[in-house]
């Protein structure tokens, strides 16, 4: 793709017993517990729900629908925050701002709402898009920004703690609107594409393409596509390279750090530490637990993986062999029941026990629900799992996503995942016709090295060029991309 951006120069600007909770269905919106981050500021003290409210912006505006309006000053300062560690997206929109490249776009959102999350609606929308907007997790919005949007007038509908029906009726006002036709959608988890496939067949049909950027919504897109349901064009960023690299490797490696330090207060220098899988999230927390002198252990069922663990000087077991003897367990596997009540039995008193996979599937919870347990919260995320003989373990996040629930995810990785979005909405938007059909494509290389090259400026960073022998020797553009596509980073 010829990205044709002016360019510039780098922006300057820039309690009690555990109670169940009841909670969206939804696989996307129960991957993580609470806000991806920092939240203080937002309030729950209003009982009444933001649906039986009529609220107003500045402006008169009152096409949204979150807890409280009058929030908006904060949020709009944590947006600003956040633009400061946002350089990539930030420089894309001073780039593409001129060109509007989504002129005509009407784009339904549905994922985090964050102060990283406003940074990219309200860079869309300086790209020329028209956007309505709901929360891909119930747990996860910060109230504060969510006013903060709608103060600006934008159709937002999403709130800190929504039911079920709460979650499934914001997306359906994002969808359903009078005299507003979506053609695009930007999905967190497949609930919007679901809805719209469900509620409004016909106009999805007219729908120019679809971004996804989550393991769920991915493997909801590849099932429609194989089942041949998918009727229009879709963009798989959850696998591109910057995404990959950033959100799993980059990012897990402080956040594992993060969330164990504020939830258990835990000194790691000489902890035995087990870590199962060694893929990218793997990968990232071992690196940062060696660092601070952990003693790491590696499960894997990868050979290859299983190699690198060792040649990075990891101890490669089986859980079992290990589980006596841990003081942290850390799953990082994608997978389903990697530990089971037959593992947490046989845990030692105190060991502390944590999800960094992609749901909330890894560690087997439910089975600890049980009249022999006894469930005692120690303070917010964190409980108690008490057995009779007056064993216990201390379980973070009810065994969801550590990092999103207990502690705050970079603006600069959420940065690099925005980009991509963005980028590719302005691909699928802007594509001619048949150069898409209708099926799950990556993010083209070019666009990949492209979200890469707009962060470089943040660490001052300056890139060699080819000389025209040399990309002729290697039988390259000198211009990229730089990579074959199988080329493994």
């Amino acid at each position: 793709m010829k990205i044709s951006f002016k360019t510039t120069g780098p922006s300057q600007g820039r309690s009690g017993r555990f109670k169940r909770r009841s909670r969206s269905l939804s696989q996307s919106s129960t991957d993580s517990y609470s806000s991806g981050s920092y939240s203080g500021s937002s309030s729950d003290e209003d009982d009444v729900s933001p649906r039986e409210k009529v609220q107003y912006n500045s402006k008169n505006f009152k096409d949204f629908c979150v807890r409280n309006i009058k929030q908006a000053a904060f949020g709009r300062r944590e947006i600003e925050i956040a633009e400061q560690e946002m350089p990539g997206l930030m420089l894309l929109r001073k780039r593409a701002e001129g060109e509007k490249p989504l002129k005509g776009a009407k784009i339904i959102g549905c994922t985090h709402i964050t102060a990283q999350a406003a940074v990219l609606i309200e860079t869309l929308h300086a790209l020329g898009a028209n956007v309505r907007w709901s929360a891909c997790n119930i747990y996860s919005t910060q109230n504060e920004v969510a006013a903060a949007l709608a103060e600006a007038g934008f159709p937002i509908f999403a709130w800190r703690g929504e039911t079920e029906d709460d979650f499934w009726w914001c997306i359906e006002r994002c969808i359903l609107s009078d005299d507003w036709q979506p053609n695009m959608i930007l999905d967190d988890g497949g609930d919007a594409t679901h809805m719209m496939l469900k509620k409004c067949p016909e106009t999805f049909k007219l729908i120019k393409g679809i971004v996804e950027e989550s393991v769920t919504g991915v493997h909801r897109l590849y099932q429609l596509s194989k089942s041949n349901k998918l009727s229009v064009p879709a963009m798989n960023v959850n696998d591109s390279v910057t995404k990959v690299k950033f959100d799993n490797l980059y990012c897990c490696r402080e956040s594992i750090l993060d969330a164990l330090k504020r939830t258990t207060d835990i000194m790691f220098g000489g902890k035995q530490v087990v870590v199962i899988g060694y893929g990218e999230v793997g990968k990232g927390c071992c690196a940062a637990l060696k660092g601070l002198g952990a003693i790491v252990y590696i499960t894997e069922i990868d050979p290859i993986c299983a190699l690198q663990a060792c040649m990075d000087g990891f101890r490669v077991v089986k859980l079992d062999e290990v589980v006596r003897i841990a003081d942290v367990i850390i799953t990082a596997s994608g997978n389903k029941n990697v530990v089971t009540r037959q593992h947490l039995d046989r845990m030692k008193n105190g060991c502390i026990v944590c999800n960094m996979g992609h749901s909330n599937t890894e560690i087997d919870v439910d089975s600890l629900r049980t009249p022999d347990l006894t469930w005692e919260k120690v303070r917010s995320q964190v409980d108690h799992i008490i057995w009779p003989d007056g064993k216990r373990i201390l379980l973070l996040a009810q065994g969801r996503l550590v990092n999103w629930s207990c502690s705050t995810v970079p603006s600069f990785v959420v940065s690099i995942t925005a980009t991509t979005q963005a980028l590719a909405l302005i691909e699928l938007f802007n594509a001619p016709q048949g150069r898409y059909k209708k099926d799950v494509y990556l993010l083209p290389k070019k666009l990949d090295e492209y979200v890469a090259s707009l962060h470089l400026p943040a660490f001052d960073a300056h890139l060699t060029e080819l000389t025209d022998e040399q990309a002729k020797y290697i039988g390259l553009n000198k211009a990229g991309p730089f990579k074959p596509n199988y080329y493994r980073y």
